[in-house]
């Protein structure tokens, strides 16, 4: 009786503690941000512009002031205007403290989980996710892991009650993990762990096509039920993205060229280290990229210590559409570090313009929501932040105020707490 006691009186202390956060309200009047430099993403920048915003939705920009007249006024002094960015292949929301397992729910048992939803496990409340929106991250894929085929990912906006609220496009896109072509054997092997050619590649890759070659066939098969083929239909109707998740040159070219055979025409790379090795043969089956980010180690004992850093400039050079995969070490606490990893593209040689656009336009075609997201045009969802000065720059982002849909954002974490009671403490001492 008293453990249980104890549970409950700990139970009560953690979500009395907890952060609780107040989503924005429905935007019924209409604000102008003057005098403002505004990224738009797909046009010019625009410097000291002016950005008008109705229900939601942006009406005007343009270098003069508008002749519609707004409710609000607001002067932004010279600050910077961006479209909200999005983080592409992320676990946000589904795991809240990887040490409790309660609180995991990135992955199911199984190997072959295409049934598998992300979007019902999602957690808006997240305190991992308050935090995103402090850099200006405002949507996110929250993608399934484990297994080979893991689940279905969904396109939520950060600022909402639950799931349900959250939730921009539901299962938008099957993740497939395809075998690696090469090993190194296990680490408690003697000797030196050389990389070799994986002796159960050819097994493995075989299991794959026959579990996509049956769901194919599903199509035509009206006398059998099976959820988890069912599940996979949009691949092949094109209602769905496939997301192959793999890095090497030979596993790219085997996927690619096996699941275009099927006619699955929507099939992106995540990860894809060597994808600029090949942009002869991404472009010719239009094919996308979701790129490593350069935060990490090179991926070969021998290869350039820069290797990380160089790939947004290589895959731009060879022409190939790209966003920024945030996948990593602690990757849902780093992931509001993903203006820093576009910046650090940028300090290697990648171009401003196409920095941005890889967080915002970019993520947003691979994700089918280019219609209303990813950049600033009328006609669109005024889902864009503030910030003091240059948002790919970790000294300069500091976001002013953030707008999903028009709602203005809460902009407090527990650390902003944390802040601003310790600072009171230095002044209340001085």
């Amino acid at each position: 009786m008293k453990k249980i006691t104890y549970i409950i009186i700990v139970f009560c202390v953690f979500v009395s503690n907890a952060q609780n956060q107040i989503p924005g309200e429905k935007q019924n009047e209409s604000t102008l941000f003057q005098n403002a430099k505004i990224v738009t993403v797909t046009g010019e920048i625009i410097e000291k512009g002016h950005l008008g915003i109705s229900q939601g939705i942006i009406d005007y920009i343009g270098t003069s002031a508008p002749e519609k007249q707004y409710i609000n006024k607001i002067n932004l002094n010279g600050k910077h205007i961006y479209p909200g960015f999005i983080a592409l292949n992320s676990t946000l929301g589904l795991v809240e403290v990887d040490a409790v397992r309660a609180s995991d729910d990135e992955s199911e048992i199984g190997i072959f989980n295409p049934n598998i939803r992300s979007i019902i496990a999602y957690n808006a409340e997240s305190k991992i996710v308050e935090t995103m929106r402090m850099n200006g991250v405002l949507l996110a894929q929250v993608t399934p892991r484990g297994g080979v085929v893991s689940g279905s990912s969904s396109v939520v906006q950060l600022d909402a009650w639950n799931w349900e609220d959250a939730a921009i496009k539901t299962d938008e896109g099957i993740h497939v993990n395809w075998p690696s072509a090469y090993s190194r054997g296990s680490r408690w092997t003697p000797g030196p762990r050389t990389l070799s050619p994986s002796t159960t590649y050819l097994s493995n890759v075989e299991r794959i096509k026959s579990v996509f070659h049956n769901a194919k066939n599903y199509l035509n098969d009206t006398n059998k039920e099976d959820l988890r083929l069912r599940s996979m239909q949009g691949l092949f109707n094109g209602s769905q993205t496939l997301y192959l998740h793999l890095n090497n040159k030979r596993q790219i070219q085997d996927a690619s060229s096996f699941f275009k055979s099927l006619g699955i025409e929507k099939v992106v790379l995540v990860g894809a280290r060597e994808a600029h090795l090949i942009p002869e043969f991404l472009k010719e089956h239009n094919i996308l990229v979701v790129a490593a980010h350069p935060h990490r180690l090179p991926s070969s004992e021998d290869a350039d210590v820069k290797e990380a850093f160089n790939l947004g400039k290589k895959l731009d050079e060879a022409g190939v559409v790209f966003g920024i995969d945030v996948r990593g070490q602690m990757e849902r606490m780093n992931t509001r570090n993903l203006p820093f990893y576009a910046g650090s593209f940028v300090g290697h040689g990648l171009s401003y313009n196409t920095a941005v656009k890889s967080l915002t336009i970019n993520a947003a075609m691979i994700l089918g929501i280019d219609d209303k997201y990813g950049s600033l045009e009328v006609g669109k969802s005024a889902t864009f932040f503030v910030s003091e000065g240059d948002a790919l720059d970790m000294r300069t982002n500091i976001v002013h105020s953030a707008y999903i849909d028009g709602r203005e954002l809460e902009l407090v974490t527990h650390q902003t707490k944390l802040r601003d009671k310790y600072l009171e403490k230095v002044e209340r001492n001085n």
